[in-house]
């Protein structure tokens, strides 16, 4: 059972979720609250995966992120926004979300993406990817994206790159490329090393804005 907290400010946003996810099976919703009742419900209930909303006015979502990240067993976190365009989504990205979705994503896909999530895979709202993607790394005193990535990765690395980019779990992933699940995470934390970056969806945006994503996608193609 995937047990998922919902944090946001809107009573209408959690019944909504609640309402889809309840009726999912192999999901629940341990609680639906406020953002100032999210670290008390988080250490309750420990969910696996937190629904957060990146904006509230009783508090900063960024702090509430970073609060429930310092647990000791620390869920998933994945930020909620309304915006197309949302500038505390690129700082939420930086500080350990696994992704982000848009408060009125599609209700069927809704319970694929907490699967997702709670399997260790990233959720990017496709409308918003592009936006942060062209401002998410400041490129200043770093090598070039496209230098990080063509000169350090191993091509097996490649390869778990860009399945970790279209937001595969480790196990999918090694479905996919026949390797074991300790072997899969064993090539992401190399790659996360060799990118000097500390999640699984800045590795994504980042192989996404030097163009190796597609250009390996389209070898696989040919």
């Amino acid at each position: 059972m995937i047990r998922v907290l919902l944090v946001d400010d809107e009573a209408l946003v959690r019944t909504g979720f609640t309402h889809i996810l309840d009726a999912t099976e192999g999901v629940e919703v341990v609680a639906a609250v406020s953002g100032g009742q999210a670290l008390p419900a988080a250490r309750e209930w420990e969910p696996d995966v937190v629904l957060l909303d990146i904006r509230m006015p009783d508090v900063d979502g960024l702090t509430v992120l970073d609060e429930l990240l310092r647990l000791d067993s620390p869920p998933v976190v994945a930020m909620l926004t309304t915006f197309d365009a949302d500038e505390y989504v690129d700082a939420a990205l930086r500080s350990g979300a696994a992704g982000f979705l848009l408060k009125d994503t599609d209700p069927e896909q809704l319970p694929y993406l907490i699967r997702t999530l709670a399997d260790g895979g990233t959720v990017l709202s496709s409308r918003v990817t592009r936006t942060v993607v062209n401002g998410f790394l400041d490129q200043g005193g770093r090598e070039p994206a496209a230098s990080l990535l063509v000169g350090r990765l191993t091509g097996r690395e490649r390869e778990v790159l860009v399945l970790m980019a279209e937001g595969l779990a480790n196990a999918d992933i090694g479905t996919r490329l026949h390797l074991s699940v300790g072997t899969v995470k064993g090539h992401v934390s190399a790659l996360l090393e060799k990118l000097e970056v500390g999640s699984r969806v800045q590795a994504a945006l980042l192989a996404e804005r030097a163009g190796v994503l597609w250009r390996d996608r389209g070898r696989g193609e040919r």
